[in-house]
């Protein structure tokens, strides 16, 4: 595979003399603190889909056209810039933080997606103003206006949404804060629910292979968190929130400028849920009890003129579920005697509870060359101490995780700014504690690798990123990973991209599959002789080509999106359910690949009014043991639309925003329960259904807003979410077949509070 990179960038090579007409500088902070690139601000010609964001040096560089003269130039936290530029040059932009401003100023807001043209990776953002059409009381909930990435329950108990890309489910992810990983291993099933919404600034949703740089477990794309920062956040930010069904969260941000250099803000999250619902009469709650306590305290360190700027973060987290029968009492109920399984009586009273408490630390620290602004020094480093005690009926599972990741980055250019590269070493340490019931299944894994990245930017046709990294695991080996994006403008508002790359990963089957313990069936793992659990790591190739296209249409901007991905299994761990007396865990011995098509609309026919709306289809078929299947529970055809309109802001901030979602799900292939009695058995396939969703936010002033919502408007609900729910000690009690929602229609409310 090294040859073809070779082959392929050699062939880029030619045009790195074509010459362009462009327009390039560098964004700024205008402030006390010295002149500190903006990275990852936005700079775009106004009324165009042209546009890109600045690198972490806060450098950028955009095509010139005759056509256009307004380059407007906006970050989240700062005020906007617009520009008026008539001909190829070099410029310098201070952009002034929003908190320092002394009047209203009147501006153009940047799309609360956006879609990159010239990046060779087919990546969006979602920023803050997207976050904020729904409740988005967490991270797994901020997806719910986004057709790239689906949202379903993972079992029937819980409440916990999962997240799917590419037909494919979130360990298959790699889901990064500020390109670190995060959501891994132990905190796999409920790790999406300890970001709170209000804390993330906004999130890059990358479709296909993810780059090098970030490691090697990346197989169906790349999920980034940015998180808000102390000197641009609000000082005083208060988020309240409730529904009918007994949910309550409460968050808090406070934020300081402490020098010239230092920045601190304080961030505190809390939920509660004691009502018990139980809309079915199954006799099992519908969504847990519990309540959270989420604490983290962030520093920024900046100094521009030295070439220094740094992030260090601490938190601590606290959450306890409880989910079972409506009549379970924990302090009576809870069978204490976890080594056995005891034959329960009829008496028994089925419950769960599931405690986490989590400690994680991270710095990140970047040095610029101030004489060779283009070429930086990076370290990253985190830890974290994960620790959950839990039981299911008589099952047990607990598990403690302690992960150790650390990642040194050097960046540079060949020759000029147009070819650039990025090398590094990536070491990374996991200790595993796990037991279930009786069994011990604690490893320790840990991995060294380096990696070589380079990149070459023509915007005017050309961007591709090519990357190399190779990695000694102790449990998988030494192995390579390419990884290969590619960029084509064909003509304006035009964007062509294809992708390849190989991901790999060990398969934390328990951790990532917990809803099997809340059901009767049998775990059983086929011990191939492999490293992890007796079995071998995943391994896969991904392909992908999209294309994008700008326009404008009846004097309305808008863009239409394309993409076809196949992810193409070499080894997976497949995970059957097909017969429901039991679980199986094995070594894939044939084919599995998931195709995934979408086709994504966005248009504004009029201002402030946002129309999106996307089609997919999936084709994830597995070879199991019983034959080639459909993936269970996945519907193959899928619609998405959603409806955004803003009354125009007066100069006090004091507008209406209304939003509209749905979701419209076709039929699931159901694992098969031709086996159990007939009382217990389900339709080989689901009904589809349409789950709607809305919410409504009167904004006051600049300091004050209040929204209100609604979730499931359809009241669509799946009929049996807990199968056997009459004897849940018996042979036929699953929970884990959930195709549909399990609440009816909820109803929810909230405020804000906003002082700069």
């Amino acid at each position: 595979m090294n040859k073809y990179i070779v082959v392929l960038i050699s062939l880029a090579l030619p045009w790195f003399s074509f010459s362009q007409e462009k327009v390039e500088g560098t964004v700024i902070e205008d402030g006390d603190s010295g002149k500190m690139g903006i990275a990852g601000a936005n700079v775009y010609w106004m009324d165009s889909q042209i546009g890109v964001v600045s690198d972490m040096d806060g450098k950028f560089s955009i095509p010139f056209k005759k056509e256009y003269n307004k380059l407007i130039i906006s970050y989240v936290g700062y005020e906007s810039d617009t520009l008026t530029i008539d001909k190829p040059k070099s410029i310098r932009v201070s952009l002034k933080p929003s908190n320092e401003l002394d009047e209203v100023v009147v501006q153009q807001e940047r799309d609360p997606i956006q879609k990159a043209y010239f990046s060779p990776q087919n990546s969006v953002t979602v920023n803050s103003a997207e976050l904020l059409k729904a409740a988005c009381c967490n991270l797994a909930e901020s997806f719910e206006t986004n057709p790239a990435i689906d949202v379903n329950l993972s079992d029937g108990l819980t409440g916990t949404k999962q997240i799917q890309m590419l037909g494919l489910t979130s360990p298959y992810l790699l889901i990064t804060q500020e390109n670190i990983p995060m959501v891994r291993g132990a905190s796999q099933a409920y790790g999406l629910t300890f970001t709170p919404g209000t804390w993330i600034e906004s999130i890059q949703i990358t479709k296909g292979a993810g780059s090098v740089v970030n490691g090697y477990e990346s197989i169906s794309g790349q999920i980034n968190t940015e998180m808000v920062k102390p000197l641009t956040d609000n000082a005083v930010f208060v988020n309240g929130y409730f529904n009918e069904n007994g949910r309550y969260e409460l968050n808090t941000h406070f934020n300081k400028k402490l020098t010239d250099k230092w920045s601190t803000g304080l961030y505190i999250h809390g939920n509660k849920r004691t009502q018990k619902e139980d809309d079915n009469e199954d006799g099992f709650l519908d969504a847990p009890l519990g309540n959270q306590i989420n604490v983290m305290n962030r520093w920024q360190y900046q100094d521009a003129e030295k070439g220094w700027v740094s992030f260090f973060n601490v938190r601590f987290l606290n959450d306890e579920k409880q989910v079972g029968q409506t009549n379970f009492n924990p302090a009576m109920d809870r069978v204490d005697n976890k080594a056995v399984l005891p034959i329960p009586s009829e008496a028994e009273v089925w419950g769960s509870e599931i405690n986490t408490r989590r400690f994680d630390a991270s710095l990140k620290l970047g040095y610029v060359f101030p004489e060779l602004p283009f070429q930086s020094i990076g370290f990253q480093t985190a830890y974290s101490l994960h620790k959950q005690d839990s039981y299911f009926g008589f099952r047990t599972y607990d598990i403690t995780h302690e992960s150790i990741y650390t990642n040194l980055l050097f960046n540079s250019i060949l020759g000029d700014t147009r070819n650039k590269f990025k090398t590094g070493l990536t070491f990374a340490y996991d200790g595993y504690d796990e037991m279930v019931t009786a069994t011990d299944y604690s490893r320790e894994d840990h991995s060294v690798g380096a990696f070589f990245e380079y990149s070459y930017e023509n915007l005017e046709k050309v961007s591709l990123t090519a990357g190399l990294r190779v990695d000694n695991h102790n449990r998988l080996g030494t192995f390579v990973t390419p990884r290969f994006h590619m960029r084509y403008t064909p003509w304006e508002k035009g964007s062509l991209r294809g992708s390849f790359g190989r991901g790999k990963r060990a398969a934390n089957i328990f951790a990532e599959n917990q809803q099997l313990f809340a059901s009767a069936r049998e775990i059983k793992i086929l011990n191939s002789g492999g490293e992890v659990y007796g079995l071998d790591p995943e391994d896969a190739w991904n392909y992908g080509v999209s294309f994008l296209q700008g326009f404008n249409f009846l004097n309305g901007k808008g863009d239409i999106s394309v993409d076809y991905y196949i992810t193409d299994f070499k080894n997976q761990i497949v995970v059957d359910w097909e017969n429901p007396q039991e679980v199986s865990f094995y070594n894939l011995e044939g084919d599995s690949k998931a195709k995934s098509f979408q086709v994504e609309v966005n248009y504004e026919p009029l201002p402030r009014l946002n129309l999106r709306a996307a089609y997919k289809k999936y084709d994830v078929s597995t070879d199991y043991q019983s034959g080639n299947l459909q993936k269970p529970l996945q519907a193959q055809h899928l619609f998405f639309a959603n409806l955004g309109y803003e009354t125009k802001a007066k100069d006090n901030g004091s507008q209406w925003k209304f939003d509209y979602t749905l979701h419209s799900v076709g039929e699931k292939r159901l694992p098969d329960t031709s086996s159990n009695p007939i009382a217990y058995q389900l339709a080989a396939t689901s009904s589809p259904y349409n789950h709607m969703n809305a919410q409504i936010t009167k904004v006051f002033s600049n300091t004050f807003e209040v929204y209100v919502g609604g979730e499931n408007l359809s009241g669509v609900q799946q009929d049996n979410p807990v199968l056997g729910a009459d004897n849940p000690f018996g042979p036929n009690f699953d929970t884990t077949v959930i195709y549909s929602p399990i609440m009816g229609r909820m109803f929810y409310g909230g405020f804000r509070i906003k002082i700069q």
